[in-house]
């Protein structure tokens, strides 16, 4: 029917306003976003007043304006993104991110119209009613002067007749309810009776927009419904994932996505009705899953990834990974994406903050698990995500260190043997030891004490304290043992200047240490088992709750989880009755070795603690000296593991008698306190003499003496502490015997247990 220039001309005329239409859309939706969102305002300022009843033809006429208006925006707002995206693709026009960022601000737009409405439905409705008896009524009274002005000219002829029944039919028909029929009927009725000049051109006018706003009025929720219907945006789907880009990229209003998930609900009712598939579930579906997807990958995947992100980097301030200053590279709050309600899709709700939620629950528990180390990073960024986004996190439960200095148990786990030779137990401070660790240790140990030098040194001086110690009050000579650790060096001394005695000596604090973390990690055991069990208020006499339920013919249900309850209060009662014997265990299972008869060269150690004392002593200061230096290369100031392994020790060979008839403590006490009191003498002497250079090395000779003094004291009370951890007041012969009375105690009560059933059969 066209010549090809006609239609070339069309599709250049399409061209240029699709161009004009991409230059123009930026300023449209600027201008439409200042008019919805005043039009929205005035909407929530007249509907929240009330009547006015002598303001009340005012009041509704104003009320009737601002609905005319929310439809005539929505119209025009509907009619820009229908023409633009329609026109874009049937030309096959790629649109520009701009143009598609502008188009989704003016489906917002026409959502939120339709969101005002609806949710000032209830006052919406009571106002239609009165509003369009207002509108009959300015209706009635125009069409009323204009019958009078028939009827006044008395001329008759059929032509008026049939006007003045029309402005009657229309009267009658505006008397009634605003229907679609009845506003019909005034239409058709309004055509004859406009004839004759009837109606002067000022009053034709008024009539004719009453009448139009009354049909607008009369379908206002149809119009409203019909005007911001977005169905159409299923033939747009690409523009999603661009808009969820923004939407991210813009964090400040990221409650306007509420709008463009209720624009996507529009395309449903359609697709309901769609006959090219066996059924429309499997459309709603595959639009569903589509709609998610590209909603998981433009939003909620990158959401969790940069929260984490964030997390981690504010944890990790201290390794300077980035420059994080907001200045330069830019601050995006995303801690608005939290606020936002659950969004709703299909037969599902969206929430935003339970999924960033959930995703960081799960990958924290997840890292945590590959590195129980990292307990504490991933504690501190559920702390942080809590007081940053407002995130409540949920705790791991996962095993968490439980040391004073920073180690983690489970690490330690994994590396024993470095743990032993470099950790320095303080048992003021404070799973069981591996068996293998210590007899690897204890084969050691024996190797020393069967050497020929050290076995001879010590028969030697057991024979002289037994000959000599009535002379020396009962008390091992302080002498004595210093030159059994001065005449060691003479063996031999390793490249790092250790002798055979401080080797043994760091033997010794290894076991001790195994001890000490035997004893931290039982302590830890028997926190948690207390906090377990702590609202059972009798340990001694716990009910079967089972048998009450069965008595009580309860349901199958209830028997079974009484049944559970019994199980979880016999393993809470179980365990924190065990535990508690670690020590006796490790004792028990050495001891007997120990004590046997092939292993008689043991039975000197007691003999060579006196000098280990002072090879500790002299290792202990110079530790604590080296925290004052600049190089901290081996410094420490505590060591209580040395005092475990020699209380260990000896209470493997029962040796706590011998050890304590050397009255060694006491030997040292007297030794400091005699040379100390000879010091103050030869002060007080030399003080007459004002020699100053002799004074100076008298005080450091005192202070000397004060600090060596102080070291032995704290190592009596280490050592008399760890005694009492493996029950030091009883020899292997009081615990052989205490033993047996419990055995014999058991079985009588077991037999007179058994004899009970009889009597009643007897009597």
């Amino acid at each position: 029917m066209m010549d090809k220039k006609s239609l070339q001309a069309i599709k250049a005329q399409r061209d240029t306003y699709l161009q004009q239409r991409a230059q123009t859309l930026t300023k449209d939706v600027q201008s439409y976003y200042v008019f919805v969102t005043s039009w929205m305002m005035k909407m929530e300022s007249i509907l929240s007043k009330e009547h006015k009843s002598d303001k009340l033809a005012e009041d509704l006429n104003s009320r009737c304006n601002v609905f005319v208006q929310g439809i005539l925006y929505a119209y025009s707002i509907s009619t820009i993104i229908k023409t633009t995206m329609n026109m874009y693709m049937s030309m096959q026009r790629p649109m520009t991110k701009t143009s598609v960022k502008a188009l989704c601000r003016l489906v917002e737009l026409l959502k939120a119209v339709e969101h005002t409405f609806h949710r000032r439905s209830i006052v919406v409705a009571d106002s239609v009613s009165h509003i369009t008896q207002q509108l009959q009524s300015q209706a009635l009274n125009a069409i009323g002067t204009a019958k009078k002005r028939v009827i006044s000219d008395k001329k008759y002829s059929e032509q008026r007749l049939d006007v003045l029944s029309s402005l009657v039919l229309a009267e009658n028909a505006l008397s009634g309810p605003s229907t679609k029929e009845r506003r019909l009927v005034v239409a058709l009725a309004l055509c004859v009776g406009t004839q004759l000049k009837t109606f002067k051109d000022e009053e034709l006018l008024p009539l004719q927009l009453v009448l139009k706003k009354l049909d607008l009025i009369s379908e206002l929720s149809e119009r409203v419904k019909l005007q911001c219907d977005c169905s159409f945006l299923y033939w747009h789907r690409a523009v999603f994932p661009i808009y969820l880009d923004d939407v991210y990229d813009n964090a400040v209003d990221a409650a306007r996505i509420h709008y463009m998930f209720s624009a996507l609900r529009d395309s449903v009712p359609s697709m309901l009705h769609a006959k090219h598939m066996e059924s429309c579930d499997q459309l709603l579906e595959s639009y569903d899953r589509e709609i998610m997807d590209v909603f998981n990958e433009h939003l909620l995947d990158k959401l969790c990834k940069e929260i984490e992100k964030d997390l981690r980097l504010s944890v990790h301030t201290h390794l300077k990974l980035d420059d994080r200053n907001p200045f330069k590279v830019g601050m995006k709050d995303l801690a608005h994406f939290f606020s936002i309600k659950p969004i709703r899709f299909f037969n599902r709700f969206i929430h935003i903050k339970a999924y960033v939620t959930h995703y960081l629950d799960k990958t924290f528990y997840n890292l945590t698990t590959v590195a129980l180390h990292d307990w504490a990073t991933y504690s501190e960024m559920r702390n942080l995500a809590t007081q940053r986004y407002g995130l409540t996190m949920t705790e791991a439960h996962l095993p968490s260190q439980t040391l004073e200095q920073g180690l983690d148990v489970l690490e330690i786990m994994r590396n024993i043997h470095v743990f032993v030779s470099r950790y320095l137990y303080n048992l003021n401070n404070q799973v069981n030891f591996t068996y293998q660790f210590l007899r690897k240790k204890f084969y050691i140990f024996s190797q020393f004490m069967y050497d020929e030098h050290i076995k001879s040194r010590l028969i030697k001086d057991i024979r002289f304290f037994r000959e000599t110690k009535d002379q020396s009050d009962q008390k091992y000579p302080f002498e004595r043992a210093e030159k059994f650790n001065r005449g060691i060096r003479k063996l031999g001394i390793t490249p790092d200047g250790q002798s055979y005695l401080d080797q043994f000596r760091q033997l010794i604090s290894q076991i001790g240490n195994a001890m000490g973390y035997v004893r931290m990690i039982r302590s830890g055991g028997l926190h948690c088992c207390s906090s377990a069990i702590r609202f059972v208020p009798d340990l001694e006499d716990i009910v079967n709750f089972e048998e009450l339920v069965k008595e009580e013919g309860l349901s199958g249900e209830t028997q079974r989880a009484a049944s559970v309850l019994d199980s979880v209060l016999g393993d809470l009662t179980s365990n924190s009755a065990e535990g508690t014997e670690y020590f006796k265990m490790l004792v028990a299972v050495f001891a007997p070795e120990f004590r046997s008869a092939k292993n008689m060269h043991l039975r000197n150690f007691y003999m060579i603690v006196p000098p280990l004392t002072v090879n500790f002593v002299e290792h202990s200061i110079s530790c604590k000296e080296k925290l004052n230096k600049k190089n901290k290369s081996g410094a420490a100031f505590t060591d209580d593991g040395f005092a475990m392994g020699v209380a260990y020790i000896l209470k493997l060979l029962d040796q706590y008698l011998e050890f304590d008839s050397l009255h060694w403590f006491q030997a040292v006490r007297d030794k400091y306190k005699k040379e100390m009191n000879a010091v103050v003498k030869e002060q007080n002497v030399q003080s007459a003499s004002q020699d100053e250079k002799l004074l100076q090395t008298m005080n450091l000779t005192q202070k000397r003496l004060d600090v060596y003094l102080q070291e032995f004291e704290l190592l009596y009370f280490s050592l008399s502490s760890a005694r009492i951890f493996f029950r030091a007041d009883k020899t292997a012969a009081e615990e052989t015997q205490e033993k047996k009375d419990k055995e014999e105690a058991a079985k009588a009560g077991g037999s007179s247990e058994g004899s009970n059933p009889a009597a009643p059969s007897s009597k």
